[in-house]
């Protein structure tokens, strides 16, 4: 049996004179599966037969903003933790319910309440899915515009929560450019609404919150026309900083590409594998695409782990190697350094441009210009179109990997133009030690862009990898401090980046704790999280 939390009778009775049965559970079936969310160090606690963090003594599905005040009025009364869940597919442990108390699953608060076509403004209940929050809009003629990986399994609360950002933010913006006004409900009980024109701002202080200072019921978004024409297109350059070049070039002379995506010399050689190649290529492909291929949903690269069979002889043999491979990290990158150049793969450049036929076009032709000046060379739009159709592929590939000892996962960072290629050095150095690296450069602005790292490892023996997994999350973001990085860029904070917000905010952290002391004054908002 799973340990309880402190939940005192009281508050358990209150709870259910307020809600039907139906929507209450306390079994342990429940509340292992709200014990987490897809954090990649949970896995390994699952894998390696660990107990959770500790899980809910309660779950609760409210339908209305009108419950969700009725349970934090009680939770706030009998000093009870709440943790607001989405989908659950957030990878920085911001739902794990370290306090225990209650997982407040919002999903049946799904509708689409308002549609303003004039306005271009719909309104939306928090807990609606993000593939489903496009398709309503599809039907009218319009578009939000944010195509994160996970749509098919994320909530508009969730990437309220965490400032989510799509696939095409380059034109769109991220979700927090995209929100007019929110309704919340803060800790005791209080229903908040706040828009874009008040003053002081908190809208945009609740966006990015991740559940510590309210719950999002509502939203009201910024709409945009569904494009006539999508162009897309790819290019090679020969390193990595002629290709962020490029896209500052683009992004500086005011175009706004739906789509830059530059991905690194690695990433497009595991792209690139199927294609005819010469022996050391192949090799040194298939061993690195084997270790991190098809895990970044989003990576141009087509995904080289096979998929789970059934345990025999040669699966057995598999994981060994795949598990040696990864334990040899450090050797596997100076390989990947010294080869690499020689290669002269060079780093591949998706761009996508969309709106009406008149300024797609005319946006592709002005965009050109600036790569090929750059130091870009044009391949076509073969690649561009692959990388489209399997832009929403969520990978499930990463069992074989996570089977034979290894993990993997992502960091995704920001920064100025004047320090991107800084960054990018200085987390590849603190990382290559301990994991292989790869990384791409996506969420293009005038004045910056974000890095998406991916990096996988195995440690030996096997208990040691929550040790490792930690050692290498510690060094890469001091990392990024140190680089004048930022250590989220969409993915959030949640549990797993929570120690390392004083050393990027300082004194901001105090200021942000007196707001939640105003909107949660019993502090039972998602304890643990943001560095609170």
């Amino acid at each position: 049996m799973i340990k309880t939390t402190s939940l005192s009778p009281a508050a358990l009775a209150e709870l259910d004179s307020t809600l039907p049965a139906s929507r209450l559970a306390r079994g342990d079936a429940e509340r292992m599966v709200y014990s987490r969310d897809q954090w990649p160090r949970t896995l390994l606690s699952l894998r390696d037969s660990r107990p959770v963090i500790a899980p809910p003594e309660l779950v609760i599905w409210p339908e209305s903003t009108r419950e969700v005040c009725q349970v934090l009025r009680i939770a706030a009364k009998h000093g009870v933790p709440v943790v607001p869940w989405g989908a659950g597919s957030g990878v920085c442990g911001g739902a794990i319910p370290i306090a225990g108390g209650i997982a407040l699953d919002l999903k049946r608060l799904s509708g689409l309440l308002r549609v303003d076509v004039e306005d271009h403004l719909a309104t939306f209940q928090a807990g609606i899915l993000g593939q489903i929050l496009e398709d309503q809009l599809n039907l009218r003629g319009m578009t939000l515009g944010h195509f994160p990986s996970s749509i098919y399994c994320s909530t508009l609360g969730g990437w309220l929560a965490s400032r989510s950002a799509g696939q095409c933010s380059s034109r769109y913006g991220k979700i927090e450019d995209m929100v007019e006004s929110l309704e919340v409900v803060t800790g005791d009980g209080t229903v908040l609404r706040c828009g874009a024109h008040d003053y002081p701002d908190l809208l945009q202080l609740v966006v990015g919150s991740e559940g510590t200072l309210g719950v999002i019921t509502e939203a009201t978004l910024r709409t945009q026309p569904l494009p006539e024409t999508r162009l897309l297109r790819a290019y090679h350059f020969p390193r990595v900083a002629a290709g962020c070049e490029g896209i500052r070039r683009v992004m500086q002379r005011g175009l706004r590409p739906a789509v830059l995506r530059l991905y690194d010399e690695l990433d497009t050689l595991i792209a690139n594998l199927g294609a005819p190649q010469g022996d050391q290529r192949t090799l040194l492909a298939s061993a690195l695409g084997l270790v991190v291929g098809g895990h970044d949903e989003d990576s141009t690269a087509e995904g080289s782990v096979e998929e789970a069979r059934p345990a025999n002889h040669k699966s057995q043999l598999k994981q060994r190697a795949l598990r040696g491979l990864l334990s040899r990290a450090g050797l596997l990158n100076r390989v990947r350094d010294w080869l690499l150049p020689k290669l002269a793969e060079g780093c591949q450049l998706i761009v996508g441009c969309e709106g009406s036929s008149a300024s797609a076009e005319a946006e592709a032709a002005l965009a050109h210009a600036e790569l090929i000046a750059a130091g870009g060379r044009d391949l076509g739009d073969r690649a561009a179109k692959r990388w489209f159709a399997r832009r929403h592929a969520v990978s499930y590939k990463q069992s074989p990997l996570y089977a034979a000892g290894g993990f993997v996962d992502t960091m995704e960072v920001a920064t100025h133009w004047g320090r991107l290629l800084r960054l990018y050095e200085e987390v590849r150095a603190a990382l290559s030690p301990l994991a292989v690296v790869m990384a791409h450069f996506s969420h293009a602005y005038p004045e910056g862009c974000s890095i998406y790292f991916t990096f996988a490892a195995a440690a030996e023996p096997r208990g040691r990898a929550e040790r490792l997994y930690d050692e290498i999350w510690r060094k890469g973001l001091s990392a990024v401090v140190r680089a004048g990085g930022t250590i989220s860029h969409h993915h959030g904070v949640g549990y797993s980046k929570a120690s390392f917000m004083a050393d990027e905010h300082g004194h901001g952290i105090e200021v942000y704790r007196q707001l939640k002391q105003v909107l949660d004054p019993q502090g039972i908002l998602n304890p643990g999280k943001m560095g609170l």
